[in-house]
């Protein structure tokens, strides 16, 4: 389509948008001694934002606002906001203190033998503001190192993205047992990286989530044995006195809630969790 050919196209976009039958009905009409002012665009109005639309020009304000050479374009940036929105859960699980917190308290859960007492939405809500509150610092440092020199057109973008990636694998790494580190630095074919920045986030990343499963297990172990000794003992005692029957989980059910409540689980459980990380 050439350009006069979109110039009547948006001429009659505007004429129909604007009330075009009410044009030609006002037409028809006489005129009168007092004419009234049309706020319909003139026809040189008109053509001239059809000019403009076609010619591609900018307003003399609008000069200053090209992107600086290097930097990503607005469409680009949308798109890796969106993205980053899309792989937010991986990157919550994966990437931050969620993982060791949420299973250890699923294994609190399943060594109580209470079902789904608490809800398993109260859990994650639980496990969600344990990690706000563990990563609070991380994220003080993105927020003041990162995102305000951005905001501040004192960082481009990429730089921005660059500088929040290797602040979180700082807090990864003070997470990660060396083995598993060496692990994938190994099996990637990688030498040994002079600082942490160095580090490839593809193996950064599973080697801190194998070293949060490994703690993770180790602490539900041990929630696991006291409330195992409750069970042991209920079932000896159900045993010996011959009601074998009766199920023990049902009797010890209690006691686990009381031994739990008298020593104030929950605070211990949450003191305990926010001092594991370094």
């Amino acid at each position: 389509m050439n350009t006069l050919s979109r110039k009547a196209v948006l001429v009659l976009l505007l004429v129909m948008s604007a009330g075009g039958g009410e044009v030609f009905a006002q037409a028809a009409d006489a005129p009168t001694d007092k004419p009234k002012k049309s706020s319909l665009p003139t026809p040189q109005e008109v053509l001239n934002l059809v000019d403009k639309a076609t010619s591609g020009t900018k307003e003399p304000g609008e000069a200053g606002k090209e992107a600086k050479p290097g930097d990503w374009s607005a469409p680009v940036k949308l798109a890796v906001v969106f993205a980053i929105l899309a792989i937010l859960p991986s990157l919550l699980v994966m990437m931050t203190s969620f993982t060791r917190i949420i299973i250890v308290l699923s294994f609190l859960r399943r060594a109580m033998t209470t079902q789904n007492i608490p809800p398993t939405i109260a859990i994650i809500g639980l496990a969600l503001f344990l990690t706000l509150f563990t990563m609070a610092p991380t994220f003080t440092q993105i927020n003041v190192q990162a995102i305000q020199p951005y905001m501040n057109d004192q960082m481009k973008f990429p730089d921005m993205c660059a500088k929040a990636n290797n602040l979180l694998k700082v807090f990864m790494y003070r997470q990660t047992r060396p083995e598993d580190l060496e692990l994938f630095l190994e099996m990637a074919g990688t030498e040994q990286p002079e600082s942490v920045e160095d580090i490839p986030s593809h193996i950064m990343i599973p080697s801190f989530a194998i070293s949060e499963f490994r703690k993770a297990f180790e602490m539900g172990c041990l929630i696991f044995i006291p409330f195992l000794l409750i069970d042991l003992v209920t079932s000896g005692i159900l045993l010996s006195a011959g009601m074998m029957m009766l199920p023990p989980a049902m009797i010890s059910l209690p006691f686990k809630i009381i031994l739990f409540v008298l020593v104030d689980g929950w605070r211990l459980m949450a003191n305990t969790l926010i001092t594991s990380f370094n």
